[in-house]
Formats: structure tokens, sequence, C-alpha cells
């Protein structure tokens, strides 16, 4: 028997087509693990996308270095002026943005550590641990995501003032400790990412359940926690609506000072502009210190094949 060995072009995932009817080539198809190049209309999309992204952020700093006058004027200008520090000077003089900005580091920061513990350890219960009732207890969990926040305002702020936490930051941080969103997205991902034989291996070597979530639940997943942790962190810095009804004028977090600063009659739009390029800078600082981390972790958790 003799044996025909193919050739080199045959195992290739990609071959190349024949010429068509008109003579020119067909298209050719991308094989597994081969990346597909942009041409320029992709990368004239994606310029398209970024310039529109990035220009609401510039609009802002554009009208924060304008005065009033000029900012309503029609065409508004699009160039920088020459009143943006003396426009942020005066908004952190009306809004007491120092305080604020203290006090929206607290109340994120706090949240943030808060969700991404009781989150991770959740997550893991409800993944990997068996107990009765857990699929009823985790479908109340996710229904709990239907229910509008707006339904919860007034027990909430009822019980607050009965604790005692009226007009105080622990009335905004002890609320939202722990997320429903926070457990499944865990859940979810432990999953998938956590095997059983990690597990039943530290079992075997004698680790408790404590040194089994430090030395083997972390690491596996510290980069859907990096997410997580980025996904709160702006959505407590963001957050106006129950602020804005649990804190005093005296105590506010930084949403809450830019309302006041922009709740007068006849609100200078440029100074209003000037405190949202303040409380802007602050997440941008964050994304530019801990982005390449957060990507370096979900490339570093990614499975490969």
């Amino acid at each position: 028997m003799t044996t025909t060995i193919p050739s080199k072009s045959a195992l290739s995932p990609v071959e190349d087509p024949p010429p068509g009817p008109n003579g020119k080539g067909r298209r050719l198809k991308i094989g597994a693990g081969q990346q597909m190049k942009g041409g320029p209309y992709t990368y004239l999309a994606l310029i398209v996308v970024g310039l529109g992204s990035v220009f609401p952020l510039y609009w802002t700093l554009v009208a924060a270095s304008h005065d009033q006058q000029r900012v309503l004027d029609n065409p508004p200008p699009f160039i920088p002026g020459g009143r943006l520090w003396s426009n942020l000077e005066a908004a952190w003089e009306q809004a007491n943005l120092g305080k604020a900005i203290v006090n929206s580091i607290i109340v994120s920061t706090s949240i943030t550590a808060a969700t991404l513990f009781f989150c991770t350890l959740a997550g893991y219960a409800f993944a990997k641990m068996r107990f009765r009732g857990r699929g009823a207890l985790m479908t109340a969990v996710i229904a709990t995501l239907t229910i509008p926040p707006q339904l919860s305002v007034v027990p909430l702020f009822m019980m607050m003032s009965d604790i005692g936490w009226g007009g105080q930051l622990e009335s905004v941080i002890f609320p939202t400790l722990v997320g429903a969103f926070g457990v499944f997205f865990m859940r979810q991902y432990l999953i998938e990412a956590l095997p059983y034989e990690l597990i039943e291996a530290a079992k075997v070597d004698g680790a408790s359940n404590i040194r089994i979530v430090w030395a083997v639940v972390l690491p596996v997943a510290r980069p859907a926690m990096m997410v997580l942790g980025m996904l709160t962190f702006v959505q407590a810095w963001n957050d106006f609506f129950w602020p804005f009804l649990a804190l005093s004028q005296e105590n506010p977090t930084l949403q809450v000072a830019l309302g006041q600063l922009s709740a007068s009659y006849t609100p200078d739009q440029s100074i209003v502009m000037a405190g949202a390029l303040i409380s802007t800078l602050p997440l941008l600082v964050v994304f530019v210190v801990f982005g390449k981390k957060i990507v370096g972790g979900i490339m570093a958790g990614a499975v490969k094949g």
C-alpha cells in the first residue's frame, strides 16, 4: 500500500482561491487563529467614534474657559478661552468642592471595597458551594434587579432617620455595600474560571474555607474583581439621586454639590461646566492609573486554547 503525504498547501487552513471569471482573485477566507487586517474605512470609523467620544469632554473644557455671554453666543466658541482658572476657582468656592471631593472619595472607596468583598464571597458560594435552596435564593437575588430603586426611597429615608444617620455619609454608604449585579457577575465568572479540582485539592491539603478563599478563590477572581471595582467606583462617584435626598447641603458629595451650583434661577453655565470638569478629572486619573492593570488582569484571566 502506498501512503500519500498531503502537501503543505493541503494542510494549511487557508487555501489560495482560484481566479474568478474576470481574472481577479476571490475573497480570502480567514482561517482559525488568524487576524483580519483593517482597511482605511475601518480606521476612518474608529477615528470618527473616538472624536465623538472625546468631544463632550472637550466642549466642557471650552465652555469652562469662557464667560457666560460667550458660551451662549450663536455660534458658540470651539476654541478654549482664557477664563479657565478663574472659573475653576469660582466653582471651587461657590460649591465647597474641596469637602465634596473628600466625601465622594470616602463614599466611592468604601462602597467599592465592600462590594468587592461581599460580592466575591457570595459569588463563590453560589457558584461552587452546595447548600439547600441555592437556586431559589439566587433567583431572589436576581429578582431584586427588577425593582425600581425609587420604590425604596421613602422607607430607606425613614430608616436612616430612625437610626440617626440623616444627613451623614453612612446613609449613603451602608445601603449600597453589596449589590445584586455584583453577586451575579462574580457568580457567572467563577462558574467558568474556578475548577472544582482546585477546591478539592486545597481541601485534601487540609485548607480551611477561609484559606481556600484567600489562596484559591481571590487569585482566580482578580480579573473580574478589577472590572467590577471599576464599574462600582464610577457608579458610586456619579450617583446623584439618593445622595441628594440623604445628605445635607453642608455635607454633600461632589454630584450633590454640582447640583447646588446649578440650582440658581440663572446659573452661570461657564462656572457649572468648570465644576463638571473638576468632577470628571478624578475619574480620568483612575482610568489612566488603573486602566492598563484592568486590561492586563482580563488578559491574564483569559482561557488559552
